[in-house]
């Protein structure tokens, strides 16, 4: 079990792992080695509040049958990427976990509002005052 949050933890059993070659520089080494590992997981298992947040900050990489797809290719090895895209899948699903406070509406203070509206009545005066004045 990976725990993810207080009183969420995943089961490693539910993860899939293929190997897949790494793109982009790498000399002969990238040509014959699968580095890059590409990290699946199926979201259904998690709590639906948990679910839902999840879906926006996955965007693409989530798939139509709600498999969350994880590729990490960063590192030159499988091991360094495997902990990689687990490390990101842990991050990703934590940052879901958390739930947004709402934000409470506030008025402004008095103080701020009179001080807004006396430097409008300045700035208006200032501008006013240059009508009728002939530029030359």
């Amino acid at each position: 079990m990976i725990q993810v949050a207080p009183g969420l933890a995943i089961d490693e059993r539910d993860l899939t792992e293929d190997f897949i070659r790494a793109s982009g520089p790498g000399g002969q080494n990238v040509n014959k080695l699968s580095t890059a590992v590409q990290l699946r997981f199926d979201i259904a298992g998690l709590p639906e509040d948990v679910r839902t947040r999840l879906r926006t900050l996955a965007g693409r990489r989530l798939t139509r049958e709600g498999v969350l797809v994880i590729t990490a290719q960063r590192f030159r090895t499988q091991d360094r990427n495997r902990q990689d895209a687990r490390e990101r899948l842990v991050a990703l699903i934590a940052a879901a976990a958390e739930r947004q406070i709402k934000r409470r509406k506030t008025r402004p203070t008095y103080g701020s509002t009179q001080r807004r509206l006396d430097e409008k009545s300045r700035r208006s005066a200032i501008k006013s005052g240059r009508q009728g004045r002939e530029e030359g």
